[in-house]
């Protein structure tokens, strides 16, 4: 049945194709017959070319006898008259010996692949030898023949001295090489008959060598008409330049008898040829050099631009430096008509670029300052001359745009005098400008602190009050902005963290009209507000619960009048019952501590929050001051213990710092150093946890405040030197400028720092001191000392770099610095003298992190201090070292931040939880893989038990799998887990590094990160914002193009690319992520001027 399906059901094949198939099964049987008649061909064609080989071989033999035969012919010949016959003949011999060398090679070939034994044709190399001699001899022989003729009898004007003088020495050297050899001198065989020839030729070039000195002489291109009229004197006979006179026939003149004065005459023909071929490439060198101008901003006029200006410069110097060599060249005489007037027009053009240069630096300085009508206005004198000199400008810019050729604007006449006519402008308006500028500062100090740029940018927007606010924060470090009425009256100020100051009385710009009159009155104003309300706030302390009142009155003066109840109440207990009042007082502290915590877990607002965190702070300090001293036993309220604490006290004072007649003021006093609160608002920012190095380095400073000196807190990196600075200024509420040195510091642009301290008052941190340079330090020593002086003599107003200015007592400088460093200064003495040390060492972790998670509101803050210092201490001594590990304060303080921020958003969760996660979250993304189970192994001993809960990322991995999708990437789970981390680590850091071999994911992460925010913000998910982020490579651009340089042509200042994006960042007000990443090596070049970007100043 399936045989009769399948032959019912089979497909026919067509009969081609069956015979094709049958074929093919026979192909292997006619494979043999054919294999036997390709063997027997092979062998037949074999044969034959063994046959061609043969005959080959055998007709070789026969020509390579032939050439030896020729070859002996030649040790006979000497027949000179045939030179030319002789030499063709010799050649082509060596041509052929040339392709029997060939010939012979192949055969070899040949018979290596017969398997034939090789025949040697040693013969060959032998007759090249033995023929090259005479190959030598008889064509150096024919061509000097030729030459020869030729150099007699042609025109001797044609002759190229160099030229006859190189062939003849050449003729002479193989001819004497010849004779050596046919002489048999170098050990061969004498051969006579081509020994005569060599030596007749050779006594036939040496004759001709005698006359290369006349050759050289008559035939130097250097000699001009003045030079043939003076060689006619001295041989007696005009020498024509012409077809027929030829040198045999000047010899036979007996010109050589007149060699030497011939000699003499070319020789200063040479020369002065020299001076006129310089003359001539200098002219040249000028051709087609042009000036390169650029449209410059708005302005309808042009800039020289660097490059050809530079080019320029140094053709000059060297232009200048030949041409005076020249005239004072003996061989100059014929052309002092040219050279003279050619110096003249190098210097002068030198001080055209020179005063050139000059003017548009100060020119492009103050255009855009003389361009806004209000600075106008306020200085029209300088004002005017600037027009004046500015139409000059623009009429010689002009005028080089239309033909901007170097060696014609040299030759404009007038040019050098009006650029020096517009230079005395310039230094006139320039000189007003600063005069004007400097009343600007002296009037309102404050100025001093920002660029002469930025204070011009805020004169140019006086008139409109508004425009100056961004510039608000500049002069007053916390506030955000002012308050402006609807009218144009400023009532109050906003602080950065939102805390709202109304003023006791308004501020209204108008009235003044001038800027820095109505900034020093706002000034003013809050000093003398934050009096006031410091009055109210102490007088109100008494009439209700602490826990209250510290809601209803701003944060820093909460901080600060407590103090002075704190102070009150421990003077009251010392006195009334000694240590044992100061034990029931530390139990009564204790108990308004407690509150404050509570108050801290339960519902706030943000500034509350703030308040009350600070407040811990301080309470946690002035409760273990009160418990220390009750176990110390202290009875006397003039016991050391006592004095050396920190004190407030509100007093009666002639003359308080916020201006207002006589009366009661907030007074510090530390041991026998006393301060008056200066009434800067300063905020509600956090206040530095208080420890006992804490409290040695403000006993320090207080000291030197009272000397009139200066602090110099030195010490490792993350101890606190700034910050403990900053905080003692916040507690005595004075402004503290903090500025990161560099080495590109000059002594003018400290001394300009100085003068604004001097009259405002203000502190100023020098952070990284030691990076200035030391010739600087120096200078500054001098300044500090001035200032010190006049504090010392209590002097209204003293001299200062030759200028009378008002000094207010409370100014003082600090410095701070790491002395670890490469590339540091060693202060001067002088300078040192100056300032009290501060030795700052590790500081006590345990103690601070307890203190915050306190202020953050946890219970159990010592136990969770303890463990997150002994997890630090874990991982130094357990995990690998590596270079970007870091256990130090800064890491802490990163780690109790995320604690902070997971207390305020899970305020119910268990505390070794969050803290738990706190841990991981800051530390966790640095690790190496194989630290990361060793990490996890000490968390697991210190958390016992404690299991974190899974923190709910849904959104964000799915944007971020959304992401990798469309940039074509794999989203593994090891990428997505170290995006969050990026993520996390974000959270809690402003400043961050991503570390990594090269494709290990680096840029993808952020890139897909700042991608998956703004999606999520797009659709509305996580309360996410949408992120910007400027990429740079620090290592592609110099420093100077990374942070802002001068250029050293136009002396105009350039910001640098980072400062231009750090700006762009800072002013841009959306809520938007904004991300600065430097995508390039780290090394401490660069890296060291961000260090007051990545602390806690967070200013560049």
């Amino acid at each position: 049945e399936r045989d009769d399906f399948m032959y019912n059901h089979r497909s026919p094949v067509p009969a081609e194709d069956f015979e094709i198939a049958m074929r093919a099964y026979e192909w292997p049987r006619k494979m043999i017959d054919i294999m036997k008649e390709a063997t027997t061909k092979a062998n037949a064609e074999h044969k034959e070319f063994e046959q061609q080989l043969k005959k080959r071989r055998k007709e070789f033999g026969e020509v390579l006898e032939k050439y030896a035969v020729e070859m002996e012919q030649y040790h006979n010949k000497n027949e000179i008259m045939k030179r030319d016959q002789i030499a063709t003949e010799v050649s082509e011999l060596s041509e052929q010996l040339k392709a029997a060398a060939e010939e012979a090679d192949y055969i070899n070939g040949q018979e290596k692949m017969f398997g034939w034994a090789l025949t040697k044709y040693g013969n060959v190399a032998k007759i090249t030898s033995t023929l090259e001699p005479y190959v030598t001899l008889w064509t150096t022989i024919s061509q000097f023949y030729d030459k020869f003729a030729a150099w007699m009898n042609g025109p001797f004007y044609k002759l190229n001295p160099e030229e006859v003088e190189s062939e003849t020495n050449e003729a002479f050297r193989k001819l004497f090489k010849s004779t050596k050899y046919f002489s048999g001198a170098g050990g061969g065989e004498l051969r006579s008959a081509p020994l005569a020839v060599a030596e007749e030729g050779k006594h036939k070039v040496q004759s001709f060598l005698e006359h290369l000195p006349l050759i050289n002489a008559i035939c130097n291109p250097g000699l001009q008409e003045r030079h043939w009229v003076a060689l006619a004197d001295i041989v007696g006979f005009e020498i024509k330049r012409d077809e027929v006179t030829s040198l045999r026939r000047l010899l036979d003149h007996d010109i050589a008898s007149h060699l030497q004065k011939v000699s003499e005459v070319s020789d200063q023909a040479s020369r002065e040829w020299s001076i006129e071929k310089a003359l001539d490439k200098m002219a040249t060198d000028w051709d087609g050099m042009a000036f390169e101008l650029g449209p410059w901003k708005e302005t309808g006029t042009f800039i020289l631009k660097g490059g050809p200006v530079e080019d320029a410069q140094i053709l000059l110097d060297d232009h200048i430096v030949k041409s005076q060599a020249m005239t004072s060249s003996p061989f100059a005489a014929p052309f002092m008509d040219r050279l003279g007037p050619w110096e003249k027009k190098l210097v002068r053009f030198q001080d055209i670029i020179e005063q050139w240069l000059k003017c548009q630096s100060k020119w492009l300085y103050l255009e855009p300052i003389f361009g806004a009508d209000e600075i106008m206005k306020q200085i029209p004198r300088e004002g005017q001359a600037f027009r004046d000199m500015d139409t000059i400008w623009r009429r010689i810019m002009d005028r080089v745009h239309t033909n901007p050729l170097m060696s014609e604007v040299a030759d404009t006449p007038g040019l050098l005098e009006e650029l020096q006519k517009c230079n005395r402008s310039l230094d006139i308006v320039e000189k007003g400008l600063n005069d004007f500028l400097d009343t600007k500062k002296m009037a309102f100090p404050r100025f001093f602190f920002l660029s002469n740029d930025e204070l011009l940018e805020i004169l140019s927007e006086a008139k409109d009050p508004l425009r100056v606010q961004p510039f608000v924060k500049k002069c007053f470090e916390s506030v955000r902005e002012l308050i402006f009425e609807a009218e144009g009256e400023i009532t109050g100020l906003l602080s950065i963290e939102g805390e709202k100051i109304p003023f006791m009385d308004s501020v209204n710009p108008a009235s003044s009209g001038a800027v820095e009159v109505w900034l020093l009155e706002v000034e003013g104003a809050m000093k003398r507000t934050l009096h006031k309300v410091a009055g109210e706030s102490i007088e109100a302390y008494t009439k209700g619960p602490r826990s209250k009142w510290i809601l209803n009155w701003p944060g820093q003066l909460v901080l600060n009048c407590s103090q002075v109840f704190w102070t009150r109440e421990v003077s009251l207990s010392i006195e009334t019952a000694g240590a044992e009042g100061l034990k029931a007082y530390a139990g009564k502290c204790t108990e308004e501590l407690n509150k404050i915590v509570n108050l801290v877990r339960g519902q706030l607002t943000s500034l509350e929050r703030a308040t009350c965190g600070s407040l811990v702070v301080v309470d946690v300090h002035a409760r273990d001051v009160v418990t220390d001293m009750a176990e110390r036993g202290v009875n006397d309220i003039r016991d050391f213990n006592w004095e050396s604490q920190m004190r407030y006290y509100w007093e009666f004072h002639d003359a308080p710092p916020s201006g207002v007649h006589p009366q009661e003021t907030l007074v510090v006093r530390m041991i026998n150093a006393e301060a008056l609160y200066g009434y800067e608002y300063l905020g509600n920012s956090g206040r530095l946890v208080i420890t006992p190095l804490t409290d040695r380095c403000y006993r320090t400073l207080m000291g030197a405040i009272h000397m009139n000196l200066g602090g110099a807190p030195a010490g490792p990196a993350g101890t606190g030197k700034t910050e403990t600075t900053k905080d003692l200024s916040k507690a005595l509420a004075i402004q503290c400028v903090v500025f990161n040195c560099s080495d590109g510091l000059d002594y003018r642009a400290m001394g300009k720092f100085f003068k604004g301290l001097a009259c405002s008052g203000a502190w100023a941190c020098f952070d990284e001191f030691n990076r200035i340079e030391l010739e600087v330090l120096s200078v500054v020593a001098q300044q500090v000392l001035t200032i010190i002086r006049a504090k010392a003599a209590q002097l209204k107003t003293f001299q200062f770099e030759g200028v009378e200015i008002r000094l207010n007592p409370t100014c003082n400088t600090f410095i701070t610095m790491n002395p670890g460093y490469a590339g540091r200064s060693e202060l001067p003495d002088n300078l040192k003298a100056l300032f009290r040390d501060v030795a700052m060492m590790v500081p006590d972790y345990a103690m601070i992190a307890e203190i915050m998670l306190y202020s953050y509101g946890y219970l159990e803050a010592r136990s969770m201090a303890r463990k997150l210092v002994q997890t630090y201490r874990l991982c130094s001594e357990q995990l690998s070292s590596q270079d970007h590990y870091d256990y130090g304060m800064r890491a802490v303080m990163s780690v109790l931040r995320a604690a902070g921020n997971l207390k305020r958003s899970f305020p119910m969760s268990a505390e070794d939880v969050l803290m738990l996660r706190a841990i991981n979250d800051v530390n966790l993304p640095k690790f190496l893989d194989q630290d990361v189970p060793l990490f996890n192994g000490i968390l697991s001993d210190l958390f016992p038990g404690v299991s974190l809960p899974e923190v709910d990322y849904e959104n964000i991995k799915n944007a971020i799998i959304e992401q990798c999708k469309e940039s074509n990437l794999q989203p593994l789970e090891s990428f997505i887990t170290k995006i969050i981390q990026l993520y996390e680590m974000i959270i809690v850091r402003h400043g961050l590094m991503l570390v990594g071999w090269s494709f290990g994911m680096k840029t993808c992460a952020y890139r897909v990160l700042a991608a998956a925010l703004t999606d999520l913000n797009k659709q509305g998910l996580n309360d996410e914002h949408a992120t910007k982020f400027y990429v740079l490579n620090p290592k592609s651009v110099s420093m100077g193009q990374l942070y802002g340089q001068e250029d050293a042509v136009s002396k105009e200042w350039t910001d640098g690319i980072l400062a231009v994006l750090f700006r762009n960042a800072a002013r841009d007000t959306s809520p938007d992520r904004k991300w600065l990443i430097f995508d390039g090596p780290v090394d401490a070049i660069w890296i060291e001027n961000m260090n007051t970007v990545l602390d806690d100043n967070k200013k560049l």
